[in-house]
């Protein structure tokens, strides 16, 4: 067992997967959950392949009492909790009239609500580590629509927008406990999230998973007296366009 373990949801595939895999290599134990079981295995056989050893466990983040399985796995399995990676999202595209319910809630759901409870339920053991060394993280995982909100993508333009909003919230309410919490906010990351987008931005011109794991390495290696509240991603030729 480690000196230090992190949890990361939504970790499957692309940001999430490279935060882990970054963790990891870094002497971090790791919990990954994401939706599908099938997704998750691949992606836990894929750190193995590496030399890593995953606690992954499937969860679908609308669903409260699985979230609490993860962290309750994550516990059991770990005892310590260091970095909290929330970063699983959807992101569902429409116009605002007429726009489907089931799509408003799934958003809502994934995206901010299970951000809330995931960093309630993980502040217990984050508190205990930063006690311990005073550098304790919660990584929540938003988007550049949530600085300059988008037209077609509302919905979760507004979600990312309250991750950002309850992040800095959060900030000030676990002040002085050896906590730091960063919003991670990117433009278009190469992932299967921005396929949709792939005919008119081409993936090598997206910022990488890697480009994202980087800064978290970068939060990790700050001194407790460095608070970086918001990192955000862009390309070069376009800040603020892209989700």
């Amino acid at each position: 067992m480690s000196e230090r373990a992190a949890l990361v949801t939504g970790g499957s595939s692309g940001i999430g997967l490279a935060i882990a895999r970054a963790l990891g290599e870094d002497g971090y134990d790791i919990t990954i959950s994401a939706r599908r079981p099938e997704k998750l295995e691949a992606a836990a056989e894929e750190l193995r392949s590496a030399g890593l050893d995953p606690n992954s466990l499937p969860a679908n983040m609308a669903d409260e009492g699985k979230i609490e399985a993860v962290f309750e796995s994550h516990k059991e399995r770990f005892g310590r909790l260091d970095v909290l990676v929330n970063n699983a999202g959807v992101g569902i595209g429409g116009e605002i009239a007429g726009y489907p319910t089931k799509r408003l809630d799934l958003q809502l759901d994934v995206n901010l609500r299970a951000v809330v409870i995931g960093t309630g339920l993980g502040l217990p053991l984050l508190r205990e580590a930063g006690s311990e060394h005073g550098k304790a993280l919660i990584i929540n995982t938003a988007s550049i629509a949530g600085k300059v909100p988008q037209p077609w993508v509302s919905i979760y333009s507004a979600t990312k927008a309250g991750v950002i909003g309850f992040s800095q919230a959060t900030q000030k309410e676990i002040a002085g406990q050896g906590i730091q919490v960063t919003a991670l906010c990117p433009g278009f990351v190469d992932t299967p999230m921005t396929d949709y987008i792939k005919e008119q931005v081409k993936p090598e011109d997206m910022l990488q998973p890697d480009d994202i794991a980087e800064s978290v390495r970068f939060l990790l290696r700050t001194s407790s007296a460095c608070l970086v509240p918001e990192i955000v991603f862009a390309r070069p030729d376009e800040l603020g366009g892209g989700i």
